[in-house]
């Protein structure tokens, strides 16, 4: 399975990006996509996630009302998820991931059954400047 993000660049504050996630290489349900950032010396947070059945989503709180993840596109084996960011901030500033989990279902033993299989992207930088 590949993640490929795209979007990330230098944006003054106050500014907007958009980041893209594709996923390709599985024909696994995917459950849920988002977006984690990490920036230098400290961990990686989460930033926004969304899920596939209700369309559900969970912001950090720090950008709430700033960012907006969109559903997820399925096609075929691909599926497709953004982050539209606005009225970014310097503390934005960081290595962003896009973050894919598949989950299936099924029986064994009679007893149901339920295998995650998550997956990373290499990130892209966005850097904010003041």
């Amino acid at each position: 399975v590949q993640l490929v993000e795209s979007g990330g660049g230098l944006v003054q504050a106050g500014g907007s990006l958009r980041l893209s996630c594709a996923t390709s290489g599985s024909t696994l349900s995917i459950h849920m996509m988002g977006w984690y950032r990490q920036a230098p010396g400290k961990q990686r947070e989460l930033v926004a996630t969304i899920t596939s059945a209700d369309n559900s989503t969970v912001y950090t709180n720090s950008v709430e009302g700033r960012f907006t993840i969109s559903p997820i596109s399925r096609d075929s084996a691909k599926n497709t998820m953004f982050l539209q960011m606005n009225s970014l901030k310097p503390e934005d500033t960081a290595v962003y991931y896009c973050y894919a989990l598949f989950r299936t279902f099924s029986t064994e033993n009679n007893h149901g059954r339920r295998d995650d299989y998550d997956y990373w992207g290499q990130g892209t930088q966005v850097t904010v400047s003041s």
